[in-house]
């Protein structure tokens, strides 16, 4: 997630001394024990809530190196699942060895490789399974032609592993990562509004703005509640905004990096509000979604509305003496309302969020740690 609801236009390079910062693509320094123990550093409050309650059961993870989907492998490992986890190379420790050294990883966490795009790719991943979670999504920061880069491979890579869930005699509900970018974008976004479930992105606003990315979540989720009516399969989409939080994986995703952009003031942030959720919340809240009987339908994760200025205020509350970027652009492409959204539904799935603040905070000192800013 993940390219997260930002505003457009808004990824850049990013610009360090550290030799491990590229541009559009930054890699953490090898892993090593003190890196392992992230996910112990930063403990969620939910991880060990319920321990246990998947003793037995089988999941599968698609995508499972990733940013939210690490931390949801961590979790369901924790809660005793046996986890079945696609990757693009099963075989490639430097993406996956965050994966098999947290705990239970030894007895009951299975990789294999897949290609999102290959029809019939998690038949065998997803057999035995109850329950299929589908984090992965194509991401692309720049191409050349949208539809086919980015647009149709969201839809049938969505689209194939459901097909793998319907052929499948074990698979009881599929909780796919979804966003809010395919609740929120639409003509109606005002100043003062309240954003909820009932929202849907408007495919044809997404591409008159050139908002690639929006639309493909957008038209994914479409065709996802398409082939759930079709072949009556038990779905529920799960919409984060702005993902912040520590990472377990060791590299740094483009929300990541996009927050980094902000930190170091590569360039001016811009007027627009923001949705935002921790991590950890999110990871909870696809556990949840499985677990609980009566979930149903659509899920927006956001613990609150926020822009840039509101962030770096909080920022220099946990940092006083640091000097934070207090450039603001002046382009108007970047301006957005200052609406809210609603979480009252995923709380009453039992989704606690965690303050933005101590989000934010977790977030920085993680990016200390692996000498990534200096705050």
């Amino acid at each position: 997630m993940d390219l997260p609801s930002l505003p457009r236009n808004l990824i850049s390079n990013l610009s360090s001394s550290s030799p491990y910062i590229y541009i559009h693509h930054i890699c953490l320094p090898p892993l090593s024990p003190e890196v392992r123990q992230t996910g112990d550093r930063f403990t969620h409050k939910n991880i060990n809530k319920m321990s246990g309650a998947g003793e037995g059961k089988m999941v599968c993870v698609t995508g499972a190196s990733g940013y939210i989907a690490s931390w949801l492998v961590k979790l369901l490992l924790e809660r005793g699942y046996i986890v079945k986890g696609s990757v693009r190379d099963a075989y490639d420790p430097e993406r996956t060895q965050h994966l098999t050294s947290l705990d239970g990883a030894k007895e009951r966490l299975q990789l294999y490789s897949a290609n999102l795009l290959e029809e019939g790719s998690f038949d065998a991943i997803v057999e035995g399974c109850e329950g299929v979670f589908h984090t992965a999504s194509p991401i692309k920061l720049s191409f050349s032609n949208p539809e086919a880069e980015l647009l149709e491979p969201a839809v049938r890579g969505t689209l194939n592993v459901l097909r793998s869930c319907a052929n499948s005699s074990s698979v009881k509900r599929v909780v796919i990562t979804s966003s809010m970018v395919a609740v929120s974008e639409n003509r109606e976004l005002k100043e003062d509004v309240v954003v909820d479930e009932s929202w849907f992105s408007d495919p044809s606003y997404c591409e008159e703005q050139k908002s690639w990315y929006e639309l493909s979540k957008t038209m994914a989720e479409n065709a996802a509640w398409k082939f759930a009516k079709d072949h009556g399969i038990d779905v529920i989409t799960i919409h984060p905004g702005l993902v912040i939080g520590p990472l377990l994986q060791p590299s740094v995703n483009s929300s990541a990096v996009l927050f980094l952009n902000l930190l170091k003031g590569v360039e001016p942030f811009p007027k627009a509000t923001c949705s935002w959720v921790d991590v950890r919340d999110v990871a909870y809240a696809h556990v949840l979604a499985l677990e609980t009987p009566s979930a149903s339908g659509r899920y927006c994760l956001v613990e609150r509305c926020a822009n840039a200025s509101q962030i770096i205020k909080i920022l220099h509350e946990h940092y006083p003496t640091h000097q934070f970027p207090d450039k603001m652009s002046n382009n108007t492409n970047l301006i957005s309302p200052n609406y809210r959204a609603s979480n009252e539904k995923a709380k009453r799935l039992g989704v606690g969020f965690t303050p933005l603040e101590v989000s934010l905070k977790d977030a920085v000192e993680f990016f200390r740690e692996k000498n990534l800013v200096s705050i």
